[in-house]
Parts: structure tokens; sequence; C-alpha cells
């Protein structure tokens, strides 16, 4: 905001030193618009302006503003000089007022009525009288025949001021393509104006308009980050993706939830290795801290990868830093992918020493990895535990099944082997006899 004062006070400072050069042609061309005489004292006064010597000047403004049979447009003069003095002084309040008597004048030229109402606008968004520099910048546009492109911006931007957003939008687009039509370039500023205004009515659209043109015309990181914001609110997470990489890649990306969202981005682009690579690139420049969380994304990055020989180490590092039994039951079933059946077995009994959703779906891994290690009477028990919740008592009941059989068929293997041993003991025994 206090760019734009500055900003206008600079513009509008330019704007009234124009008055000098103007009274100046005028006392050349010998006009009868500018008396000489009026003409020599208004130089006379406008040197004591620049003079900074206000009081004076101000004194003698009064003394012009006395004289009678005064013209309009010398009328006119006098009090834009007034207004000049006053502004330099900043005493706005006087200084519009004098600009009104100004447009009081009579008839003065158009030009003159232009400029005098362009600066009071430029005076009320100063001073923040936003409704004032509405209605002020509505003044210009009836007596403009056909409006510049200025002129439409500075309509939209008073309605911006004053907080009516939507009807902001149709003179500033008026006047960015207006310019276009000449060929010429939107200000950056003009663009900047209508984006605030799509994100204040909540038109991601239009902001996806603008701040395209913003990217080609003013190419700068931030509109590039902006856009992919917008992308994500309208659901293109496919071109919010590239340009968060794009970012990612120019060293743009310093914010850890920047980081981390181009991590999901990944995964949710079914991308899991460039999201693993991702934080673990990260978070071994100490970019980002190796948190709980995070590991657990690295390992579910790497899972979806399927390379659990990777997923493992930051599974273990994150159940280690966490007391969610869910974690050890990923991390088991990691160790599960890889064959690696005991370490599976003591992950899951961790977890379910901690607590974990589904304790028959544990029962029912730990059953595996049992049988897996041939521990059948352990993997009985398992399913067993596991048959007593109604969610997992029929596959429960088919494993007990299998392992019960299993069972059997070892007692009836081992007795098979018993009495052969008995028989072959008894032959043994008969041979030595004999």
């Amino acid at each position: 905001m206090m760019k734009t004062i500055e900003s206008n006070r600079v513009w509008l400072t330019l704007l009234l030193l124009v008055f000098s050069l103007y009274i100046s042609a005028q006392e050349t061309k010998q006009t009868v618009a500018l008396s000489p005489e009026i003409g020599n004292q208004l130089l006379k006064l406008q040197k004591l302006v620049e003079q900074q010597q206000y009081a004076e000047a101000q004194t003698g403004l009064s003394k012009l503003q006395q004289k009678k049979n005064l013209s309009a447009y010398e009328n006119a003069q006098i009090w834009n000089l007034t207004a000049y003095t006053y502004y330099l002084e900043e005493n706005y309040s006087s200084a519009l007022k004098s600009y009104e008597k100004v447009l009081d004048s009579g008839d003065i030229p158009l030009a003159l009525q232009q400029s005098t109402l362009n600066v009071m606008s430029q005076l009320y968004f100063t001073t923040e009288k936003y409704d004032l520099a509405l209605a002020t910048v509505k003044r210009l546009i009836e007596i403009v025949p056909d409006p510049s492109a200025d002129t439409l911006v500075l309509l939209g931007q008073a309605y911006y001021q004053g907080g009516r957003y939507a009807e902001a939008i149709t003179p500033i687009k008026q006047g960015v393509e207006k310019q276009q039509g000449f060929g010429k370039t939107p200000k950056e500023n003009w663009l900047l104006l209508l984006r605030s205004c799509y994100y204040e009515t909540n038109n991601y659209q239009g902001m996806l308009g603008v701040l395209k043109d913003l990217v080609k015309l003013y190419p700068k990181d931030d509109y590039i980050v902006s856009l992919a914001g917008v992308y994500s609110e309208l659901g293109d997470f496919k071109k919010q993706m590239v340009l968060t990489e794009v970012m990612y890649e120019k060293g743009l990306l310093k914010n850890t939830s920047h980081i981390e969202n181009l991590a999901n981005l990944y995964l949710m682009h079914d991308l899991p290795y460039k999201a693993a690579v991702l934080l673990e690139t990260e978070m071994a420049d100490n970019n980002i801290e190796a948190s709980g969380k995070r590991l657990e994304l690295i390992a579910q990055a790497w899972f979806l990868a399927r390379d659990d020989d990777k997923a493992i180490p930051a599974l273990e590092k994150a159940a280690s830093m966490t007391s969610d039994g869910e974690l050890y039951l990923r991390l088991a079933q990691s160790y599960m992918n890889v064959e690696e059946w005991e370490k599976a077995a003591a992950n899951i009994e961790n977890a379910l020493n901690k607590g974990v959703k589904r304790p028959d779906s544990a029962q029912l891994m730990l059953g595996n990895t049992y049988i897996n290690q041939k521990k059948y009477n352990a993997a009985k028990s398992a399913f067993e535990s596991a048959a007593q919740d109604n969610r997992s008592s029929n596959a429960a009941n088919q494993w007990l099944r299998y392992v019960n059989n299993e069972l059997q068929r070892r007692e009836s293997l081992e007795q098979e082997i018993e009495l052969k041993e008995i028989k072959e003991n008894e032959l043994l025994k008969n041979s030595s006899q004999g």
C-alpha cells in the first residue's frame, strides 16, 4: 500500500510541474487565454513555490484570487497553482478544495478539466478516501469521450480500494485489453491488481489467465509459485507438480512444506521413486528434519516403488521414534516381502504389544510368518486368536485347517519314523542274537 502511495506522489508531482511549462508556453504565445499581467505574476509566484516560500506564495495567490474581470482560464490557473502549493505543504484538504475551484472556473479547456480530476482522484487515493476517489474518477470518465487505458484501470483501482472487487474487474480488464489493442504491453501493476480482484472473488480461473500473462510478460519466480498454487486450487495437480518441480530444480523451494508438497505430488502421480529420492536427498543435505512422519513418508514411497530393502531402514528409524504399533506392522510387512520371517514376526509381536487398529489382521500376518518358519504350533495359536474376530474368522479357520492338517501329517510322519526305528532296532537285535 505504501509503495502505491509513494508512486502516486511522484506521479502527482510530475503532473503538477507541467503547470509551469504550460504557463511559459502561454506567455510565449501571448494567447488571450492568459494575459501577460496574470502570466507574469503567476511565474513569479511559481518561483516562490519552487523556493519553498509557501506562505509568501499563498499571500500573492490570495491577492490574485480577488482580482476582477479574470477570464475563466486565468481563474483556473490561479487556483491550480494554489492547489499545487497546498499539496506541497501536504495540506491535502485545502488542495482538493482548490482543485474544485479550478473546475468551477467556467469555460476551461477539456484537457485542464481532465488533468484536474485525475490529480484529485490521486489525492483521494493518497488520503485513503476511496469513495471520493471513485466518484472523482467517474466524473473524469463522464467528460472523456474515449477513456484511456490508464483511466479505466484507475476506475478499477477505485472500486478495488473501496472493497468492491467484483466491480473492479471489468474496467481493469478493459484497460488491459485497450493497451494490448494498441500493441502495447499491459503494465505489471495493472495485472497484479486484476489478479488481486480475482483472488478476492475466489475466481481462480481468472487468476490463472492473469498469472500466465505475468509469467510470460514479467517472468518472476513468485509468479510461478502462485501459478502452481492456482493449479492446485483448480484441481490440476499434474500441472502443479510440473511447475513445482521446475521451481525445485531452480533452487526456489526452500520451505519444508513446499518440499513435502512436491513429494506428495510425486506420490499422487505414481512417481514414488522420485518422492523417496527427493526426501532422502533433502534430509541428507540437512534441509529438512528427519522426523518420524517424514521417515514414514520415505518408507511409504519406497514401499510403493517396490523397494522394500530401502523402505526398511526408514521404517525402522520412524518406528523407533514413536509408540505407534501400525508402523511396526508396516515394517513387518516389508520384512515379509523380503522373506525375513523372524524379523517380521518380531515386529508383529512388537506392534501387538503397542496396539494396532486390527489385532486380528496382525495375528493373521503373524501366523503366516510362523508357517514360513515351520513353527506350526505358534502359527496355530496366532490363527486361533485371529479367529475370535468375526472379520477374520473365515480366513483364520482356513489357515487353522491347513495348520492342523500339517500338524497331523507331521505327527503321522513322526509316528512312522518312530515305528520304522523300532523295527530297525528289533532287526538289529535279532541279527545280533542269531
